[in-house]
């Protein structure tokens, strides 16, 4: 088979290599099409195209996507994650696309598509995730935290960091001219400052570049620090042991943050987890 995991920035397929690894080929997300997502799809999968069937989680299934997909209320168990499954023919594949998970009704609005794929991924790899209460974090875009309370995705919560650090580095505060050294002091300044008012402080990777000499690496840095400081923040202090699920440069950045805190956490593979929840998707 042939597993995707299509997100709003790119295209991830997977393909078992014959030799207990997975090939892998990347399109653009659906966030930044050239041409109808089933053109994409197709144009992406080349000479893999054939009689394997295609599954796939991510925004495949969202409004505009490839073919839209609803949502799965809350408290969710794989079970339920596997029932609210889209299965259609396109064309000659045979295509399979996971549903996301949303907030019930009553509850503050939030929804995630791909992350709940990773999360019932992990869950298989790691069954110690499945036993009493884990708070699992997905670095990104769209920073998530997810709620596991044996087996059973119960809430979460999204977070703006990751979208409104790339704002921000089109922005006033890292226009200025510099040299790109700097970014890990940047980061740990950011995380010092992540105490401070969010408006206020952003504001100090500009100023010091102009009254400091800070590099413009250190203001990326700083940039980043602070919008994870402030993520983290939110944390109680009595947390639920913590999971971090993503790529590895943001999942190391995350992990440095929180032991900043105090705090320890486990990390998996964002790869990884997708390729096992897909694989459960039809079992």
């Amino acid at each position: 088979m042939i597993l995707g995991d299509w997100g709003t920035s790119r295209l991830r397929l997977f393909r078992a290599d014959g030799a207990g690894g997975w090939a892998k080929r990347e399109g653009p997300g659906i966030g930044a099409l050239d041409a109808p997502a089933a053109e994409v799809l197709d144009r992406t999968l080349g000479d893999w195209r054939g009689a394997a069937p295609v599954r796939l989680a991510g925004m495949a299934g969202a409004r505009g996507g490839l073919h839209e997909v609803g949502y799965v209320d809350c408290p969710a168990d794989e079970r339920a994650w596997r029932a609210g499954a889209a299965r259609f023919r396109l064309g000659d594949l045979h295509v399979a696309i996971a549903a996301g998970l949303a907030m019930p009704p009553g509850a503050v609005a939030d929804v995630m598509r791909g992350e709940e794929t990773q999360i019932f991924g992990a869950l298989a790899l790691d069954p110690a995730l499945g036993r009493g209460a884990q708070l699992v974090i997905h670095p990104g875009t769209h920073s998530k935290w997810a709620w596991i309370e044996d087996g059973v995705v119960t809430r979460f919560r999204t977070f703006f960091t990751g979208e409104l650090y790339a704002l921000l580095l089109k922005s006033t505060l890292t226009r200025l001219e510099g040299a790109a050294e700097g970014e890990a002091a940047g980061f740990a300044d950011g995380l010092g400052a992540a105490g401070e008012p969010l408006l206020g402080a952003l504001f100090t990777a500009r100023a010091a570049q102009l009254r400091e000499g800070k590099s413009a690496g250190w203001a990326k840095g700083y940039l980043s620090g602070l919008l994870i400081g402030h993520e983290l923040a939110a944390l109680p202090e009595a947390a639920a042991p913590i999971t971090l699920i993503g790529a590895p440069g943001l999942t190391d950045a995350y992990a440095d943050a929180l032991a900043a805190r105090g705090r320890d956490c486990q990390r998996l593979d964002g790869d990884a987890c997708v390729i096992a929840g897909l694989e459960r998707l039809e079992d």
